[in-house]
């Protein structure tokens, strides 16, 4: 009877175990932070701030989630996704801005600065071109503290959520110029890579950065030849040695450039300025000594764009044809595969909000963290960033300082 007893105990509690183990969650602490997930209300934005599983990691170690009905819908991340990850869904956007931490990808509207809890913080892009007055003296009268993808460094001094984006915009850059060069979007009906006993179609691609690295190994991994020019030779051997092959480089001289034009299929724009506008480095005459038919992939349009010929377009309407080329001048161009683009996101941003909640708030997080004080364009209504400061003829304050002084 003893060990049937003991036999008996044992399979009761195995009775009560769920058959599939349920995800172990820390009971809420005093450091846990409230996070708020709105829908993005920008044209044709189709990122959401957090993917479910990163809220499900944030769940996990005891924060609180809340996600505005409809967030994900965009990137195929449904309401039921996020609630099975232990978020909160709600309605009502205001309750989602009264969180301790906003993440979200546009810039805020006027109206939804105007939502958020005085003292709180907003994670999001700060789109520099597009930034009005208005917004930053609202986000300073209302003592936020705000954060923007653009300027956030890591360890290695490096962007992270640019490199990420770019490395989308790059190899997504070459799938799009396939699309219009075939028939079925009115091209010339050429196969991007050629096939046996056909040469392959040339690309040039402007920029050795990260979009153009991986708009290089796009293009060569469909069998494309491929050319890239660039003014930093640095840039252009690190290329060639991240590619593992020799590859035809160049700098941009004007002449060399206008030859590799004139018998490109495909040209993409992968220029990016530090700061500022992007420099214009095809003119319109270059552009009417291309092949009719041929196709301009402007990644840079972001920031003004690098032909004279680029003129903003959207994922509705994503290009024109102007001197017989066609022209894809789509900013945001990862929105196009929201739901990568969405993840790339989360695995940044779903460790600094942990780091954030174990740190105990944000000001002792920036304390230690030199990269992501880097990313603080205002803290605590005080504006840090230099150039907005010399934009909106705003006084700016020392981050670092303020820091130390406990503000």
């Amino acid at each position: 009877m003893g060990k049937k007893s003991g036999f008996y105990e044992i399979a009761k509690q195995a009775m009560l175990t769920p058959q599939e183990a349920p995800l172990m969650m820390k009971s809420k602490t005093a450091n846990a932070i409230r996070i708020g997930i709105p829908k993005e209300t920008t044209f044709q934005e189709n990122r959401v701030g957090l993917s479910p599983q990163a809220a499900n990691l944030l769940v996990a170690n005891g924060h609180e989630v809340i996600v505005e009905a409809g967030a994900g819908k965009e990137a195929k991340f449904y309401d039921d996704d996020y609630k099975n990850c232990g978020a909160k869904i709600t309605y009502s956007k205001d309750e989602v801005f009264k969180s301790d931490i906003v993440m979200k990808v546009s810039f805020p509207s006027m109206e939804e600065i105007d939502m958020m809890q005085d003292g709180k913080v907003i994670i999001s892009a700060l789109h520099l071109p597009m930034l009005k007055d208005d917004q930053v003296k609202l986000l300073m009268k209302k003592k936020e503290t705000a954060i923007c993808f653009e300027y956030l460094k890591d360890e290695s001094g490096a962007y992270p959520v640019i490199q990420a984006m770019s490395e989308i915009a790059g190899g997504i850059s070459i799938l799009i110029a396939g699309e219009y060069l075939s028939n079925i979007n009115h091209g010339k009906g050429v196969l991007l890579g050629g096939v046996s006993g056909i040469p392959p179609s040339k690309v040039v691609i402007l920029g050795a950065g990260t979009v153009g690295l991986f708009a290089t190994r796009a293009a060569l991994g469909l069998g494309a030849e491929v050319k890239v020019f660039d003014n930093s030779l640095y840039k252009l051997r690190r290329l060639q040695n991240d590619l593992g092959t020799r590859i035809y480089t160049s700098i941009m001289h004007p002449e060399i450039l206008l030859k590799e034009l004139k018998s490109a299929d495909v040209v993409i724009g992968a220029i990016r300025a530090l700061e500022g506008r992007t420099k214009m480095i095809v003119s319109e005459e270059m552009v009417m000594e291309m092949k009719l038919g041929s196709v301009i992939v402007d990644v840079s349009i972001d920031q003004g764009g690098c032909f004279e010929t680029s003129e903003v377009t959207n994922h509705t309407h994503p290009i024109f044809e102007k001197h017989g080329v066609i022209h894809y001048c789509v900013p945001n161009i990862a929105s196009r595969v929201s739901r990568t683009a969405s993840y790339a996101l989360s695995n940044i941003f779903a460790p600094i909000l942990l780091d954030i909640g174990e740190y105990g708030g944000i000001k002792n997080y920036l304390w230690d963290r030199e990269g992501e004080r880097h990313g603080v364009y205002i803290y605590k209504g005080n504006l840090t960033n230099q150039n907005i400061a010399e934009r909106f003829n705003i006084p700016f304050k020392d981050l670092d300082l303020l820091i130390a002084a406990h503000v």
